[in-house]
């Protein structure tokens, strides 16, 4: 008796290739997935970082809460105070002004640098700051920034809305914000 079949080996070693590159194809596709995700992730932990940090100086510096108040920064457009309040004595007014300013340092990233461009801090990033006009009471920190898909723009913050930095609608804006009680005599 002779055997009939020819190339019913190689058929089958085509099959299972099929199959284990569908199989690699997959993986492929959740790395992407997951890398997406940590970027995102990576992205709300910073923002959370900024936010408590601005939160940290408000609460320092109480007597000058009405100049941390309706501050919106992230532009890079503030220029820096006069006067350093890293080296020197500076005056609670100046504080405030230097806060300000090295909240917007930290919200474009330029801490970290790749030749003359930041990279740091978040994409597009926007941060505001509403509450009363000074004393205490409850202040909305907010930041905004670009994310990598798009998706319903569900928050109620204004921060950095409608500025076409987010796409057409704004579905890529991702936004952190935090409702903090600061008191005016540092309690």
């Amino acid at each position: 008796m002779t055997n009939k079949q020819h190339g019913a080996s190689l058929i089958e070693i085509l099959v299972a290739v099929f199959v284990v590159s569908i199989g690699l194809l997959g993986v492929a596709r959740m790395e992407i997935f997951a890398k997406q995700a940590n970027f995102e992730a990576i992205q709300r932990t910073t923002a959370s970082q900024i936010a408590h940090d601005i939160m940290e100086k408000m609460r320092a510096n109480p007597a000058q809460l009405a100049n941390y108040a309706g501050q919106t920064v992230g532009d890079g457009t503030l220029g820096a105070p006069g006067a350093d309040c890293t080296t020197g004595a500076c005056s609670s007014v100046e504080v405030a002004s230097w806060d300000i300013w090295e909240w917007e340092q930290l919200l474009i990233g330029s801490a970290e640098k790749a030749g003359a461009n930041n990279t740091g801090g978040l994409d597009q990033s926007r941060g505001c700051i509403t509450g009363p006009a000074g004393g205490s009471g409850e202040y909305v920190i907010a930041i905004a920034w670009r994310g990598n898909s798009p998706m319903p723009d569900l928050s109620p913050s204004p921060c950095g809305q409608g500025q076409g930095l987010y796409g057409t609608n704004d579905e890529y804006r991702r936004v952190l914000t935090m409702t903090v009680f600061v008191s005016d005599n540092g309690v």
